[in-house]
């Protein structure tokens, strides 16, 4: 069955910005869950478990630039493409995209709201501290973390139905969906 581009007239493929910081967001939030959950199973107060929460930390500063470039990039300059589908599906892509940023977003924000809760400093590669620009009462941390760990379970579900949503198009549909966010020479 030949590969069918609804849009003949409309490029192929992202640019190469928008693909390197789509991928480095996906990289970046398996590898952000996948700390936590490893270090969930440390012994508290542990060596290893310090430094993943020190690298998971670091990580998700690195996220919130990578999310903020991201979204700055698709409002001013990236390029669109027109969708490969039309109608109910278009729509639910759409809105999936919408709920994946607004939960990025989130999950940014609660990160930084439940490290100042806990009052400890914390930093960014160990190249710079991190300043607290709010204070909260003590008591909120279990709160912000709650959060932060549902919203996590949320964005990986989410991610993981994008994802195979992407494998649908690409060897059932058969179109161009996943190979625009490949790069050149990828099938």
């Amino acid at each position: 069955m030949p590969v069918i581009n609804l849009n003949p007239d409309s490029p192929t493929r992202y640019d190469r910005l928008t693909m390197t910081l789509h991928w480095l967001t996906a990289l970046l939030v398996i590898g952000l869950f996948a700390s936590a959950q490893v270090w969930e199973q440390l012994a508290k107060g542990t060596p290893l478990r310090k430094e993943l929460q020190a690298l998971h930390i670091s990580c998700g500063i690195l996220l919130a630039v990578i999310v903020v470039v991201r979204l700055l990039w698709r409002l001013s300059a990236g390029l669109r493409l027109s969708p490969a589908n039309r109608g109910v599906m278009n729509l639910m892509a759409k809105t999936a995209h919408v709920a994946l940023y607004a939960l990025l977003l989130s999950q940014i924000v609660l990160g930084f709201v439940f490290r100042w809760a806990q009052a400890e400093p914390f930093n960014f590669f160990g190249l710079f501290d991190v300043p607290t620009l709010i204070t909260f009462d003590k008591s909120l941390k279990s709160v912000f973390g709650g959060l932060h760990e549902q919203v996590a379970w949320v964005i990986v579900i989410l991610a993981g139905l994008h994802a195979v949503m992407a494998l649908v198009h690409h060897y059932v549909l058969r179109d161009n969906t996943l190979r625009r966010m490949l790069p050149h020479g990828s099938n």
